[in-house]
């Protein structure tokens, strides 16, 4: 099988944007791959962007965000307060704000919601990053939840035990407020890597998986 790498040719730092919808999603579907491009390399700068982040949950997104990003070259954390679950009817601003956010910063990577992804929220986030990002690397990433939306990844990124640990215990520890929410543990967490590391066949038998519709060899 053919395997990638995000090695760069020009010297200059490798930039990720990751945009999330509400304070975990970002960190819930892709943490392990940030966490192991940061170990990987000293030179990752990242924006990072929560589209809705209200009351406790703005301590949280920052906290985690902070974690999450430690060994990045540079990061830069955005948290914005468009209102949780109306995301469709606001939806020209906060295309508005991706138009400046891509005058202002030009990724060579950008991770986002799955197209697919039922959440409503979710599925706006993902359809503005193809409007406004439209000739850069989009991986999608996923989230478990109560709509049974899963689908089939065709790109992967193998985590080992200790990565995958430290994302979930920075999942858990950061966001309180969410473990009355009973998909909310460990358990799901690491199952779904699981999952996903015996789909690919990792060596590190852990995975996030991401939908990548677009790819220039």
């Amino acid at each position: 099988m053919l395997r990638l790498n995000f090695e760069g040719g020009n010297g200059s730092p490798r930039k990720v944007l990751c945009l999330g919808a509400h304070a975990d999603d970002i960190e819930i579907g892709c943490g392990g791959t940030l966490l192991r491009l940061c170990d990987e390399r000293d030179d990752v700068e990242v924006r990072w962007v929560v589209f809705a982040a209200s009351g406790p949950r703005v301590a949280e997104a920052r906290r985690s965000a902070s974690l999450f990003l430690e060994k990045a070259y540079r990061k830069n954390v955005t948290l914005k307060h468009f209102k949780d679950g109306f995301f469709p009817y606001q939806g020209a601003r906060i295309k508005e704000y991706c138009e400046e956010l891509k005058a202002s910063f030009s990724p060579d990577l950008i991770l986002t919601h799955y197209r697919g992804d039922l959440h409503q929220d979710h599925r706006f986030i993902s359809e503005v990053t193809w409007n406004t990002f439209r000739d850069h690397l989009i991986m999608e990433y996923e989230i478990v939840k109560y709509d049974g939306d899963l689908g089939n990844p065709n790109f992967f990124v193998g985590l080992d035990t200790e990565t995958c640990q430290r994302k979930i215990d920075a999942l858990l520890s950061c966001f309180t407020t969410q473990h009355a929410r009973t998909w909310f543990s460990e358990e799901t967490f690491l199952s779904i890597l699981k999952l996903r590391g015996i789909e690919s066949n990792v060596p590190g038998r852990y995975a996030e998986g991401y939908y990548c519709r677009k790819m220039v060899f």
